[in-house]
C-alpha cells in the first residue's frame, strides 16, 4: 500500500462519513449536560466497537467521559494520536430541529468546525488505514469532553486523562479548525476572572448617600483594559451584570475580565494587576472581590513541535500534499497542556470552515477528506 492508494479509501469514504459529520452535530452537546455529552461519546465508542479497536474512557461525575480509541493497540511501535473535542457552547434548541443541515458545500450545525468536524476527520482517517491494512503503529483518536470550558467542568480531569493516554505518542494532531495551509504551533493561555463589586443602593435623587458599584466597576475596566505588553498581552471585559433599577443607585455589579497571555511572565504580571486592581476603591463605600474562573497555560513555541512540523512537511512532500506553514494562535486550546508534558504536538488539522461559536457555524464538505488525508498521511509514513 502507499498514500495515494489511502487516499483514494479516504475519497470513497467520504460521503458516508459527512452523514456521520451530520449525525454527530444534530446530537447537541453543551458541555455542562454530561448526558448529552456523552452520548455524542457513545456514538463514536460504539463505531470503534464495531471494527474491533480498542475502546477506553475515564468515568467522571462532573463532565462528559473523555474516551481513548486505539487501532492496533498491541503493535510495538510509538503510536500517533489525534485529539478533538465534542462538547459545544451553544444551548440545546438555539440552532432549531433538527440543529444540523447541509447545502452542497457546506454543513451547518453546533460544533460542525468546533470541534465535531475534526473528530469525524480523524475516524475516517483511522477507518482508511485499517481498511487498508496498515497495522505498523499504533493510531490514537482521544475524545476530549470538557474543552470549551478550559476544562473546568472536570477539574482538570479531562487534560490530566488525555496527556496520560498521549504520553508515549510520536506526533500529537488535535484537530480545532484548519485555516487553509496553516497549523499552530503557539497558541496564548487565558486566565478569566469574574469581579464582584457591593456598593450601596439609595434613591438617585439622593445619589451622594449611596456608592455606585456600577461606577466603580467601569474604574475597574478601563484599568484592565490598559494591560497590554507588546508580546501579545490583553484584557477584554465582555460583559457586565449589576443594577436594579433606572433611579436607583446600584447597589451590586459583576463583570468577567478575559485575560490573553503568551508566557508564564505574562501570566505572573496579568495575575499581579488583576490583585492590584480588584484591591484599589475609586467610588468610597464599595468593595470588590475577585474569583477565578478559569486558567488555561499557554502552548509555548517549542523546538520538538517545530521538529514536527518539518517532518510532515517532509512527509507532504512525498506524497503530494500541500506544505504546511506554522503560525501563532491567539485563542486556547488543549494543545497547551500536551505541550507541557513535553509530547511533540500541532494544533488545527481539524476541517474548514466559518463562524464559530455562532449560530452561523460551519464546517466545508470537501474539507473533511482533506483533513483525514493530513492525519492519516502522518500516521502511515512517520
Amino acid at each position: 500500500m502507499d498514500c495515494q492508494q489511502l487516499f483514494s479509501v479516504i475519497d470513497a469514504l467520504s460521503e458516508e462519513y459527512i452523514g456521520v459529520w451530520e449525525n454527530v452535530c444534530n446530537l447537541e452537546s453543551p458541555t455542562a449536560d454530561k448526558a448529552r455529552v456523552d452520548k455524542v461519546g457513545a456514538y463514536f465508542s460504539d463505531m470503534a466497537r464495531n471494527r474491533g479497536w480498542k475502546v477506553e474512557s475515564l468515568k467522571l461525575e462532573t463532565a462528559g467521559d473523555p474516551i481513548c480509541i486505539t487501532m492496533n493497540p498491541d503493535a510495538n511501535a510509538r503510536p500517533v494520536t489525534f485529539s478533538g473535542h465534542i462538547d459545544t457552547v451553544h444551548p440545546v434548541g438555539l440552532f432549531g430541529n433538527p440543529p444540523a443541515h447541509r447545502d452542497g458545500e457546506k454543513l451547518y450545525g453546533p460544533g460542525a468546525l468546533d470541534c465535531k468536524g475534526g473528530v469525524v476527520a480523524s475516524f475516517m482517517a483511522m477507518d482508511a488505514l485499517a481498511r487498508c491494512g496498515f497495522a505498523a503503529r499504533p493510531v490514537q483518536l482521544i475524545i476530549q469532553t470538557d474543552e470549551e470550558t478550559g476544562s473546568r467542568t472536570s477539574g482538570k480531569k479531562t487534560v490530566e486523562y488525555m496527556c496520560r493516554m498521549a504520553k508515549n505518542s510520536v506526533a500529537f494532531l488535535n484537530t480545532e479548525g484548519a485555516d487553509g495551509n496553516k497549523v499552530v504551533v503557539a497558541r496564548k493561555g487565558i486566565l478569566r476572572y469574574q469581579f464582584h463589586i457591593q456598593g450601596k443602593a439609595t434613591h438617585s435623587a439622593r445619589c451622594e448617600e449611596g456608592a455606585n458599584a456600577i461606577t466603580e466597576a467601569a474604574h475597574k475596566i478601563l484599568k484592565l483594559e490598559e494591560m497590554k505588553d507588546p508580546k501579545g498581552l490583553t484584557c477584554n471585559c465582555g460583559v457586565i451584570r449589576g443594577g436594579t433599577v433606572a433611579n436607583t443607585v446600584a447597589e451590586e455589579c459583576s463583570f468577567f475580565a478575559d485575560i490573553r497571555f503568551a508566557d508564564q511572565s505574562q501570566y505572573e504580571q496579568a495575575a499581579a494587576t488583576v490583585q492590584a486592581v480588584a484591591e484599589q476603591i475609586h467610588v468610597p463605600g464599595c468593595t470588590c472581590r475577585v474569583e477565578k474562573i478559569s486558567d488555561r497555560p499557554a502552548m509555548p513555541l517549542e523546538d520538538r513541535n517545530l521538529e514536527l512540523l518539518e517532518k510532515i512537511n517532509s512527509i507532504y512532500a512525498q506524497v503530494g500534499l500541500e506544505q504546511l506553514v506554522g503560525k501563532r494562535e491567539r485563542g486556547g486550546s488543549d494543545t497547551a497542556y500536551t505541550t507541557m508534558a513535553g509530547i511533540p504536538c500541532l494544533d488545527s488539522f481539524g476541517v474548514e470552515g466559518n463562524g464559530i461559536h455562532s449560530i452561523r457555524e460551519y464546517g466545508l464538505l470537501s474539507s473533511l477528506a482533506l483533513s483525514a488525508k493530513r492525519q492519516a498521511a502522518v500516521a502511515f509514513c512517520i
